[in-house]
């Protein structure tokens, strides 16, 4: 397991990142203890959750465990998020400073500790003043319960916004942001990557096997049952199955991954985390295994990201290209931007 710093911050982290979002739902304490213990005893390092996992169940999980295992405890670094509804009051979701105080206290009681490393606002909020939000959390800083704090799920005018309120204010900074990233949802680098890449934001992906379709287990002419995450919903995961399936730009993708996981002896999977490690901003990658031998195997795309050669990682870039239009992010609006020095100097 090679490690990296925590965005912008001297922290360091794993670069692979445990998720628990099934934590409590698709996987019960022991096992979800287990995998906690495999993680740890593999070099990882970084553990994220939120209060709405499994209705603050995955918290409780974790605080157990981590109260089990004070030795181990002390290398995690730990990290949870807030925003959305844990209640039905009008106060109980947001990003407002009443919302946010009660939020992390309550995961801080959950977890069993009086402090998290990382602490991260699980969506935008239009209706609370970015500068309401900023000052809660370097407050949290300052009144040591949180080390740090991060985005998931904003957009890049939103990033590119809080990081320059925060420089503004005299604020800490941001540190990170959790996108959805893998080789087959792209988008964010027309936007998203290049604001975070500016400010020196790192990137925890989340879904980076693309709901399992990264991992080689669905074909083309087959649909999915059983203990697949399209085939435990027979409807939801039928129609987005077919969606998916009509797509050749899916096959391209896979058959991609599939011929350079075969000449390392590798997993797909692996090679498509190894591939998103490999990215420019990308700090850690977060994995949801809802299994130790899922995990496992997950965890060996540290060893195929040093193996994989420059050529295969731009074959897997190529294959998965995200289509653009003409303008803004095609060949009229990249020629806008471009500039040349005179003489190419």
């Amino acid at each position: 397991m090679d490690y990296r710093t925590l965005g912008n911050s001297g922290a360091s982290v794993s670069e692979l990142t445990l998720g628990t979002m099934t934590f409590g739902a698709e996987a019960d304490e022991p096992t979800s203890h287990t995998l906690l213990d495999a993680f740890v005893a593999a070099g990882g390092t970084l553990v994220d959750t939120a209060d709405v996992y499994s209705a603050g169940v995955s918290e409780q999980i974790i605080g157990r465990w981590l109260a089990a295992r004070p030795t181990d405890a002390a290398q995690v670094v730990l990290a949870t998020k807030g925003r959305f509804p844990m209640g039905t009051g009008p106060n109980d979701v947001g990003l407002s400073r009443r919302h946010l105080a009660a939020a992390l206290d309550a995961s801080l009681t959950r977890l069993g500790v009086e402090h998290v490393d990382l602490y991260q606002m699980h969506a935008w909020d239009h209706l609370t003043p970015i500068d309401e939000t900023l000052r809660f959390l370097d407050d949290a800083v300052s009144a040591g319960k949180i080390g740090y704090y991060g985005f998931s799920n904003y957009l890049g005018w939103q990033v590119t916004k809080a990081v320059g309120r925060a420089a503004a204010l005299g604020f800490a900074p941001p540190v990170t942001l959790q996108p959805q990233y893998n080789l087959l949802v792209r988008d964010i680098e027309h936007e998203v990557v290049p604001a975070s890449l500016d400010a020196g934001i790192g990137l925890l992906p989340w879904s980076p096997l693309a709901g399992g379709w990264l991992s080689g287990k669905y074909t083309r002419d087959e649909a999915p049952t059983g203990a697949t995450r399209l085939g435990e919903d027979p409807t939801r995961g039928m129609e987005a199955w077919e969606a998916r399936n009509a797509d050749d730009r899916t096959w391209a993708v896979l058959d991609a991954v599939a011929s350079i996981a075969a000449a390392h002896d590798a997993s797909a999977s692996q090679v498509s985390l190894a591939w998103l490690l490999r990215q420019p901003a990308v700090t850690s990658v977060i994995l949801g295994a809802r299994s130790v031998g899922q995990l496992e195997d997950n965890l060996g795309a540290s060893d195929v990201a040093v193996a994989l050669t420059d050529d295969e990682v731009a074959r897997l870039s190529a294959a998965s290209a995200p289509r653009v239009d003409d303008y803004p992010y095609g060949a009229a609006g990249v020629a806008q931007r471009d500039r040349k020095l005179v003489g190419g100097r």
